[in-house]
């Protein structure tokens, strides 16, 4: 018990000579230090705050302003005809300010409002630059001359090194399409999946839902888009994400990887110090906003919003609808180990605890020989589980006394650890090993995640790691950019002992972990049981097959003239259709983040041009030449779609907004429930890297990602992720359900590597000149 005797400032003892007060001065210290390191951190947050609110000027210039002002007074030339005598007139008279300090006080407040004027019109300026995306619809290589102009007007305006939401408030909001041409889109995309006789009915309802009904719910769109940030980007958090009932584990969540072929650290408490140490880093750095916003081109900035719940947050169930707890600060962290919770505090004496220091930590909960309470072990099968009975049972049994604490501590936590009994990674002709460690990171045991929180950190006995994390308060992108950070910190800046532990010497004296304490009742654990077996169905019908394609990387793709992912989604089309024998609805993720707020729009990859590729592929008759063309021109019109979605001319977002508006309005409309009502068989996502170039693989080569994945979205479907790791390799991460009979992983990744062989073998010599 000295741990909870230290953490007690005073204490005092009734006796017969009165109140007998004892002081700790130790506890006392480390309150003091704890304030002023609280002090210290809203002073930077407003520091930051001041200095985006008025980006791209600066406190400096204002400086500037004022003294030309003044230097313009002492030249007796008045800049501001007449103004600051005005002003200086309105000023109470007082025998404190003198004539000349009025004078000057009048000039100062007239030059500040010149820099506030100019700092709006500057703003201003920026967004309609931001406005500008003809630059991402010219060929590569070449650019206008009204490109050329805006590039230099940008560079102008940017000159300042921004903070982290510098541009938010520059950027556009996302621009409602015509309901015309999203119809026409929408049409277009859905053609070479339907036969006449479908495509006729289909085309008829577009047609009544454009002339009757579409004008009306436009309207309301509009008028939405007026008012808010984003149109698109609450409506989808909520109906897509908080008011989904079904489980998050598999459904929702998704999960990233460690490095391939390095593992620093073959200490597990030693990796875990490390990695939370960086981790923590990048959230210091996130509250400060010293992280620079992402930028396109080098010079567009991309929306950075997501970042804000990124650390102290929590998806709370609900019966209707969950919610997102989020904290403005979290200084513990909780952790879980064979099938006990624990609460780690970070910061001691208002400093972040050192590697060193949190290694001996997570080496305490490892050596901790106590067994887990009654019902304690698997209790975050609940959050794996559908989210009704979860939060039937946090409200009846997890509202109040012991449990209620407990969970407290685990929702506002700055994120989960799990210190994982098993071992995974890559290990070369050990076959399978990589589908078992996606599944671990998708599943784990299905309760060894706390699948609520914004991400959980999994450390295997083995050193190697991984991140499990909730999808609903932001995308994958946001999550990679952290798991860059952590990985080249841990590699390139921490480092360790040549025994494998966390550099310099543990303080011995921090108080051990905190055990974390339930008294779950006997109906409490039925509940637990029932989400277990749940999860525990839905972990095992997953397939999974994740595998390096090294034939080649994006260097012989460019080498085709083409873009890499429209390499890799024509691929898929051609393995899709050799696996399945037909095309289906492919959905590939593009992000609106050129759009303040936006989040992601849907690139549908299944195209006229696609198809009609693929069938060249399987029809002797068609030259080599002829099947060069067909890609090219399915090459084409991939990025043209992928820039369409990007610059806010997408199909699907649109559509699901004006479906929440007739939901609200009470009208029925066929068109729309068609829409919603299509599955997406195949389901893709490229997995971006090198988002701060924190490592150069030329140098590194060994230091490649592996990326991340994601389970299926249809259960007669592919779930597909890739990395595109290099310039020779790339990496595919393939889902589905062993419970569909037309579906398998396995399977479906041979064909993937077939199809990438075939069509770069269309590249490998000059082709024929094509028939006419």
């Amino acid at each position: 018990m000295a741990e909870a005797h230290q953490a007690v400032a005073f204490q005092f003892t009734v006796t017969p000579e009165g109140l007998d007060f004892h002081l700790s001065r130790e506890a006392v210290k480390q309150l003091y230090l704890a304030g002023i390191s609280s002090w210290k951190k809203r002073l930077v947050r407003a520091k930051n705050s001041f200095l985006t609110g008025v980006y791209p000027a600066s406190p400096s210039s204002w400086m500037v302003v004022v003294m030309a002002t003044a230097g313009s007074f002492y030249c007796q030339v008045d800049p501001s005809l007449g103004m600051i005598a005005r002003i200086r007139h309105c000023l109470p008279e007082s025998r404190l300010l003198s004539y000349e300090s009025r004078t000057m006080v009048s000039a100062a407040l007239f030059s500040t409002g010149v820099w506030l004027s100019a700092v709006l019109l500057f703003r201003q300026a920026l967004k309609l630059l931001l406005s500008y995306h003809g630059w991402m619809f010219e060929p590569h290589g070449k650019m206008s001359r009204s490109t050329r102009i805006w590039v230099a007007l940008m560079k102008v305006l940017s000159v300042r090194k921004p903070l982290l939401y510098s541009f938010q408030t520059s950027l556009p909001k996302l621009p409602v399409p015509p309901v015309e041409a999203t119809i026409t889109r929408y049409l277009e995309s859905v053609r070479p999946l339907l036969d006449d006789e479908k495509y006729s009915k289909m085309e008829a309802l577009a047609k009544e839902f454009k002339e009757k009904t579409a004008p009306r719910l436009q309207k309301y769109l509009i008028l939405k888009s007026w008012w808010t940030t984003n149109y698109v980007s609450d409506w989808w958090e909520q109906y897509v994400y908080l008011r989904s009932r079904s489980p998050l584990m598999v459904n929702s969540n998704y999960y990233a990887m460690d490095f391939l072929y390095v593992t620093p650290s073959h200490v597990q408490a030693a990796r875990a110090g490390n990695v939370v140490h960086a981790i923590l880093l990048y959230r210091r750095k996130l509250d400060r906003g010293e992280i620079p916003p992402m930028m396109a081109l080098g010079i567009v900035p991309m929306c950075s919003y997501q970042s804000e719940r990124m650390f102290n947050t929590t998806r709370i169930p609900g019966k209707e609808t969950d919610t997102l707890l989020h904290l403005v600060d979290s200084k513990h962290l909780a952790v879980y180990h064979k099938g006990r919770f624990y609460k780690v505090w970070l910061y001691y004496g208002g400093q972040l605890l050192r590697p060193r220091d949190l290694e001996l930590q997570f080496q305490r909960i490892l050596d901790d020989p106590s067994p887990p309470q009654p019902g304690e072990e698997r209790l975050a099968a609940l959050t794996a589980g559908e989210r009704v009975p979860w939060a039937e049972a946090r409200a009846r049994f997890f509202s109040h006394g012991k449990n209620k604490a407990s969970l407290d501590a685990i929702e506002r936590a700055a994120f989960f650890l799990t210190l994982d009994e098993e071992e995974h990674g890559y290990s070369p002709g050990q076959e399978g090993c990589m589908d078992a460690y996606a599944k671990s990171l998708l599943h784990g045991q299905c309760y060894d995640r706390w699948f609520d929180k914004s991400f959980t950190l999994v450390v295997y006995k083995n050193g190697k790691l991984g991140a499990n994390a909730e999808h609903s308060w932001a995308d994958a992108p946001i999550i990679g950019h952290l798991w860059e950070f952590a990985l080249a910190t841990d590699k390139f800046q921490l480092g360790y002992t040549e025994r494998g532990h966390c550099l310099g010497e543990p303080d011995t004296l921090l108080a051990p972990p905190q055990r974390l304490q339930w008294d779950i009742p006997q109906e409490c654990r039925a509940t637990i049981e029932g989400s277990y077996r749940l999860a525990k169905a839905l972990a095992d019908d997953v397939d999974f097959c994740c595998f390096q394609f090294s034939d080649f990387g994006k260097g012989l793709i460019k080498k085709c003239r083409t873009s890499p992912d429209a390499f890799i989604q024509i691929s898929l089309q051609l393995a899709h259709f050799r696996d399945k024998g037909c095309f289906c609805l492919t959905y590939e993720a593009s992000m609106t983040r050129l759009f303040r707020e936006g989040r992601t729009e849907t690139v549908r990859s299944c195209t006229a041009e696609s198809t009609a590729f693929v069938r060249s592929m399987g029809d002797a008759r068609q030259t080599r030449a002829e099947r060069q063309r067909l890609f090219k021109l399915a090459a084409e019109k991939h990025q043209h779609m992928y820039r369409m979605a990007m610059t806010g001319a997408g199909i699907d977002r649109h559509l699901f907004c004006l479906y929440v508006v007739s939901r609200y309005l009470g009208v029925q409309s066929p068109f729309l429930a068609q829409v919603l009502s299509e599955p997406w068989r195949l389901s893709t996502s490229q997995t971006p890297q090198q988002q701060l170039k924190l490592c150069d693989l030329n140098k590194h080569p060994d230091l490649v990602s592996t990326g991340g994945g994601f389970g299926p979205v249809a259960d007669d479907g592919y779930g597909v992720s890739y990395i595109i790791a290099g310039e020779n390799l790339i990496t595919f991460h393939v889902s589905s359900k062993f419970s569909s009979s037309e579906t398998d992983s396995k399977r479906f990744g041979r064909n993937i590597r077939q199809a990438m062989l075939d069509i770069a073998k269309l590249f490998d010599k000059p082709a024929e000149k094509a028939g006419n």
